[in-house]
Formats: structure tokens, C-alpha cells, sequence
């Protein structure tokens, strides 16, 4: 099939070079013209703008948006508002706001042009493993655009999960899922390094690789990062957050889930960004007050 992808980074970039070898022929546009330049060598069509990328794509067109999530997908769209017929595609692969996604669905529907969301996992090894897709919006045009997802995702790895919004929804529990599973293993190994029993961390992941509960993917890829840097002395423990852990969280309020560990697996992201939290100065200063307890200075 042939598509344009918009947005080269390292997901765009892998997903394309993925669709090439699959055989689709794929027309990309980045802001950042290097990226472009090096898939050109990979048999990408580059093109110079927005504008130039959907007047190049022959009708009905499917775009594929991976850039970053809020006003920049709204832009883009609207950029190539111009050049789009009734019929053609738009589908945006990152990580968006599912509102967000059920409203551009609806305003792209009155002007006859379709929108589908997907979730996708898989970060920088999907172009070796292939790419795990959550599709929403309309069935019909899912099943036009199968032979993409098809190529994309492993054996089993894309489904149609319902209507506009669907796919964003279930990837942002999709993550929020991964930010408790993150946090667990992050004190297991915290707590295994501070035992008295000297433990080889990249051991201990290698052998729960093999046969045990806690087994998975994550743990082979902590299993590496222990392997190449024991203390893990080339980090720092700040951690960022997508903003789809909030959304969860927002969600289970709205909808009164208990979700105690994906809100403490946030709150230890917020906290991993703090040099010395006001909180615990304060806990500091409550002990000496109350118990005479001893504080460090600065």
C-alpha cells in the first residue's frame, strides 16, 4: 500500500523502515530534514513539507501521524486539511489524549475524511519485533488499512478494540499498567542491592527469566542494563512521565477504581525529579521538634 508517514523519530523512523521491507511504498515528511535524508537511502520518498506530502499521495490517501501528542497533532492536521479529499485517512500513532482523539474523529467525519487512533508499543526494538497496535475508530476503515497494521505488528499483535478513542484509551492503561510494573521491579533491585549478600543484579534477572512468575520482557531488558553497568553509575534517577499514567489516574477517580499502586508509581516519578523534596524537610524538622531526633544540615 502506500501511505505517508509524518513524524521520523525513533518510532517513525523504525516503523517505516519496517513498512519498506514489508513492501509498501512510504512517503515521509519530518521537520527535520536529516531524518528524512537517511531513509531516503532505504527506498522513502521524502518530501518537503506537509503540503508537498499530501499533494504527492494519490487518493484516498492514508496519513500516519508520530509526533508529539496536543497541539502539534491539531496543526498537522489542519496543514494538510487542504489537500485532502472524502475519503482518505488520517491515523495518528502517538501518544494522544483519547478525548482529544474522539473529537478529531468527529470534526474530520463532517468533512468526510477518516480518522482512526492507535495505540503502539514497542518503542525502539519494534523494528526488529514488530510493533503491538490498539486500534479505535471506524471498523471499515480499520479493514482498509489492515495490510499496514498487518505489516507492522507480530503475529497477534494489532486488534480492532472499538470505536473513536477506543485505541488511545487502551494504550494510556497500557502504560499506566507498565508504570506499576516499572516501580515494582525498581525496588526489588533496590532492595536486593541494599541486602547483606553482595547479589549479582544481572544474575538475579537472568535466572527469573527463566521459568519463574515474575518472568518478562522488562526483565530482560533490566537483566542487559545490569550487564552493562552493574551500579547503573551512568544514570540518573530522574524519571519523566508521557502524561498517560495522570490520564489513568484521572480515569480511575472519574470512574471511583482503586489504583493505589499505578498512584504511588507516579508519585515516585515526581519524586525522582527532586534533589531534596520540601516534604521530607519537613518530616525532618517534625522529629527534632517533637522527639529531640537528630537532622543533617546542608
Amino acid at each position: 500500500m502506500q501511505l505517508g508517514l509524518i513524524g521520523l523519530g525513533r518510532m517513525g523512523s523504525g516503523m517505516t523502515l519496517r513498512l519498506l521491507q514489508g513492501g509498501h511504498q512510504v512517503m515521509v515528511y519530518d521537520r527535520v530534514s536529516e531524518a528524512g535524508a537517511a531513509l531516503a537511502g532505504k527506498g522513502a520518498t521524502v518530501t518537503g513539507s506537509l503540503e508537498d506530502l499530501g499533494q504527492k499521495l494519490k487518493a484516498p490517501r492514508i496519513l500516519w501521524l508520530m509526533i508529539p501528542a496536543g497541539p502539534p497533532v491539531d496543526d498537522a492536521i489542519q496543514r494538510l486539511s487542504g489537500t485532502l479529499s472524502p475519503g482518505d485517512v488520517i491515523i495518528d500513532g502517538g501518544n494522544s489524549n483519547y478525548k482529544d482523539s474522539i473529537r478529531r474523529a468527529e470534526t474530520l467525519r463532517s468533512q468526510q475524511i477518516e480518522f482512526l487512533d492507535v495505540g503502539v508499543s514497542g518503542g525502539i526494538w519494534g523494528l526488529k519485533v514488530g510493533f503491538n497496535l490498539m486500534v479505535g475508530g471506524n471498523q471499515a476503515v480499520f479493514k482498509q488499512a489492515e495490510p499496514i497494521f498487518q505489516t507492522l505488528a507480530p503475529a497477534d499483535g494489532y486488534a480492532y478494540v472499538g470505536s473513536s478513542g477506543a485505541g488511545h484509551y487502551a494504550k494510556m492503561v497500557h502504560n499506566g499498567i507498565e508504570y506499576s510494573m516499572l516501580q515494582s521491579y525498581a525496588e526489588g533491585f533496590e532492595i536486593l542491592k541494599a541486602a547483606p549478600f553482595g547479589f549479582d543484579l544481572a544474575q538475579l534477572a537472568r535466572l527469573w527469566n527463566h521459568g519463574s512468575v515474575i518472568r518478562s520482557w522488562l526483565l530482560e531488558l533490566a537483566q542487559d542494563a545490569f550487564e552493562r553497568d552493574p551500579e547503573l553509575s551512568r544514570i540518573r534517577g530522574y524519571v519523566e512521565d508521557s502524561g498517560e499514567g495522570r490520564w489513568t489516574l484521572e480515569e480511575a477517580i472519574d470512574h471511583a477504581v482503586p489504583a493505589p499502586a499505578l498512584a504511588m508509581s507516579l508519585f515516585m516519578r515526581y519524586r525522582s525529579r527532586q534533589d531534596d523534596s520540601f516534604s521530607a524537610k519537613v518530616l525532618a524538622a517534625l522529629r527534632n521538634e517533637f522527639g529531640g531526633h537528630r537532622v543533617k544540615a546542608e
